[in-house]
């Protein structure tokens, strides 16, 4: 994965220094030994915990972030702080494989992102960091099997939708047991919102605008010990949705709320590098887009990782390259619910909710994606909602049904390429979907090309006025809807079935909730059909 440059151009001496700052948070740099431990501090500066993301088969990303205890999370100052990392086969970190140094710069919040190579595949490690004389927790992370090896099974957890106020993140205490071998993050990893009615816990910050206001909303979030401890326990694939920069907002077009922004290609420039500085993401994607000429997109976060032989992972990004909202009401910003007969923008094969670059790069992965499962992992619910029994439609323009042209592009490529066992994950809606992917979806009868797993909320509440019985019969293409849980999927893949359980905790407003399974269910490789166990 790649980025490409920010919308907004940084001035030529600005984007030359943070590509070396870039570059010295990922590379390995050498010290001498009377300048490794100089640094002192006050107390542990690890507090956001680590983490590590983007696997291969032989590579992983390491990542931490420096910063003090306080209200917003750092008082490093502006002087760059060298890390150390080692990496090894056990957690006594008696069998080393590797170990470096890099440099945490105060232009990317003292984060690093080490990307270590020449690894063994299918295969786990333990990592940790050290500055001075602080030592960070120990994470654990994995390689994926080789591209051509066998691989018995793969075990994932998909998340999404995590509303600092609307609970904690007990969901993660439970997700540890389940023994995953990687994290899908579906988006809304920080809302930027300042508060909410019967709030469980309140962020601090007020509105979410500026850099300085991204960071502190993620090192609020990464407070939460259960987050972290989640984060450090397998690696995580991430992609966002809308919160992370503003709700609803589409494209370089903003979104419906909070205060107004002179400049919102500034705003989003602001929060796509604060998502960066806190994910596991290769640095690589910053450097390709600060080396590159100014203006342009921001950063090109979708892309694709190979478990073995038996499953291939496509990673999208549904909100940077999408095309504004049709006919919401008012023609305001944002999101509606919209009669598709009063729009004449409807059905225009223009539109895209992915952007034509990115639209054409999956059809290019999936013409060779006849083998195993191919996992796609996106934002939101796919398959077709209509939200108004019986006569005329009433259907939700900020998902896939507010681009049809682009959705039948998409179920053309499956079908065009064969593509083998299409399994969808998704969430935004803050509610349980399973259902059929069809070929068409004004057609009952139409062909099932795959099947998709939307998934509920870590923590944020649905939407009032839930019918799902009316809404189920009104869409038979979905077998099972729930809006009455918060929690996390579990998908394991081996090469006969797919299975899936949908994890639910009892109260998102505990600390410690209980937590049990609201539905299972499981798809045979080669049959699109799901099955309720």
């Amino acid at each position: 994965m790649h980025l490409e440059p920010p919308p907004t151009a940084l001035p030529a001496t600005d984007r030359r220094e943070l590509l070396r700052l870039a570059l010295a948070s990922a590379a390995t740099v050498w010290l001498p030994r009377s300048a490794r431990a100089q640094t002192r501090f006050e107390t542990n500066p690890f507090t956001l915990g680590v983490a590590s993301g983007s696997p291969t088969a032989t590579s992983i990303v390491l990542w931490t972030r420096l910063a003090l205890p306080g209200l917003f999370g750092s008082r490093l100052g502006d002087d760059p702080v060298t890390v150390r990392w080692e990496l090894a086969h056990d957690e006594a970190f008696s069998r080393p494989v590797q170990s470096g140094q890099a440099i945490a710069s105060a232009a990317l919040a003292h984060s690093i992102h080490v990307e270590v190579n020449g690894l063994d595949p299918d295969r786990w490690y333990w990592y940790r960091f050290m500055a001075g004389d602080a030592v960070s927790q120990a994470g654990r992370t994995r390689t994926f099997p080789a591209p051509d090896a066998p691989a018995a099974r793969l075990r994932l957890a998909y998340a999404s939708c995590q509303r600092w106020e609307h609970g904690y993140y007990g969901a993660y205490r439970h997700m540890r047991q389940e023994d995953v071998d990687a994290v899908v993050f579906l988006g809304d990893y920080i809302y930027e919102y300042p508060g909410a009615l019967n709030a469980a816990r309140l962020p601090d910050g007020g509105w979410v605008t500026t850099l300085a206001g991204y960071r502190q909303r993620y090192a609020l979030h990464k407070s939460d010990a259960d987050l972290r401890a989640m984060h450090a326990a397998c690696p995580w694939l991430v992609t966002w949705d809308d919160h992370e920069v503003q709700n609803d907002y589409a494209g370089t077009h903003e979104g419906e709320n909070g205060p107004p922004v002179a400049d919102f290609a500034a705003r989003r420039a602001a929060a796509y590098q604060a998502f960066y500085e806190h994910m596991p993401l290769r640095a690589s994607v910053l450097v390709r887009a600060l080396a590159g000429p100014p203006g342009g997109d921001g950063l090109r976060i979708h892309g694709q990782a190979r478990f073995g032989r038996l499953a291939t992972l496509y990673l999208l990004d549904d909100r940077q390259y999408r095309d504004p909202h049709a006919c919401s009401r008012a023609g305001r910003p944002g999101s509606s619910r919209v009669d598709p007969a009063d729009c004449a923008a409807w059905e225009d094969p223009r539109r895209s909710l992915l952007g034509s670059a990115q639209e054409a790069w999956l059809d290019g992965a999936l013409s060779g994606a006849r083998t195993g499962w191919n996992i796609v992992c996106q934002q939101t619910l796919f398959g077709r909602r209509d939200f108004r029994p019986g006569a005329g439609e009433s259907l939700w323009n900020d998902g896939w049904d507010g681009y049809p042209a682009a959705r039948s592009r998409f179920t053309d490529s499956l079908r065009r390429h064969s593509v083998s066992n299409p399994v969808l994950l998704g969430g935004d809606v803050h509610e349980n979907w399973v259902g059929h992917v069809k070929a068409d979806y004004r057609d009952p009868a139409s062909a099932s090309v795959g099947v998709e797993f939307c998934g509920t909320s870590i923590t944020s509440r649905p939407a009032g006025g839930a019918r799902h019985a009316e809404w189920l019969e009104e869409n038979p293409h979905f077998v099972f809807a729930d809006a009455r849980y918060r929690g996390y999927g579990i998908a394991e893949f081996t090469p006969r079935r797919l299975s899936a359980a949908l994890r639910v905790i009892d109260d998102p407003a505990s600390q410690v909730p209980s937590v049990s399974t609201l539905a299972r269910f499981s798809v045979a490789a080669g049959r699109p059909v799901i099955e309720r166990e």
